[in-house]
């Protein structure tokens, strides 16, 4: 079953999260199409931006309870070893991509949907938006790249505070903490979000050459995303670990 859609218009590639009766959080499955989605969007030569958004009223609720609680029983073992890691790729493969990426947010992110968010380079919130890394309340280490994300996108304070401190965020608290560029009503996200897109899809190549400057310039770099990867895993697999002890 699709739940990750792809659309191509007037040079603006949509990749829509379509798991809305769950929230839009990642299952393996899920992160393996955003991944194809992403790849087949970044080589397309005609789209020269991308837009992510959460079908229904959700942006992404985070990884799956059952990609969690594979995890617990086994952090260490083969198989949910990669599936954390296919989660890590999922997000990490949007926020390499050589076009822009603008991630529409409408409801909530919490936990690896931030991550989502945070791999974009620009982000439209609603003001209603609930914006929560939500990886302290359940006892979970934060991954991913999360806290070198978060710090990109609100300094070192911001991300203490949403990542250390367990703050959530509405769409007016991100747009003045530097999360957001823009904060509109929940109505207009979508449209907007496309509307900055299809700035860049007019001119594809041009997009592109600047991209990979940006890239290569502007952290976080691909290898700063990598290094903090790996050093997020190993406290991350240790706190699941513990929270199947506890269970």
């Amino acid at each position: 079953m699709t739940e990750v859609e792809l659309k191509v218009e007037q040079g603006v590639a949509t990749i829509t999260l379509s798991a809305p009766r769950r929230r839009n959080a990642l299952t393996v499955d899920m992160a393996r199409q955003l991944i194809d989605a992403a790849h087949t969007a970044g080589h397309d030569p005609s789209v020269g931006a991308v837009v992510v958004c959460g079908q229904g009223s959700h942006f992404c609720a985070g990884a799956h309870r059952d990609v969690l609680a594979a995890a617990e029983k086994d952090p260490v073992g083969a198989g949910p070893y990669e599936d954390l890691g296919t989660l890590y790729e999922s997000f990490a493969t949007v926020g390499k991509l050589g076009v822009p990426v603008i991630a529409a947010v409408r409801g909530s992110a919490v936990g690896a949907g931030v991550n989502l968010l945070l791999a974009a380079d620009v982000r439209i919130v609603a003001r209603d938006a609930r914006i929560l890394a939500g990886f302290t309340a359940i006892g979970l280490h934060p991954g991913g790249g999360h806290l070198l994300l978060a710090a990109t996108a609100m300094g070192r304070q911001g991300a203490a505070a949403l990542a250390l401190l367990g703050q959530e965020m509405d769409g007016e608290a991100a747009y003045r903490a530097g999360l957001a560029w823009e904060c509109v009503d929940d109505d207009q996200v979508d449209a907007r979000a496309f509307e900055i897109a299809e700035s860049a899809g007019r001119d594809p190549e041009l997009t592109r050459r600047i991209t990979a400057s940006f890239r290569r310039t502007v952290p976080p770099s691909p290898n700063d995303w990598e290094v903090a990867l790996e050093a997020e895993r190993a406290s991350q697999l240790w706190s699941l670990r513990r929270r199947g002890e506890k269970s």
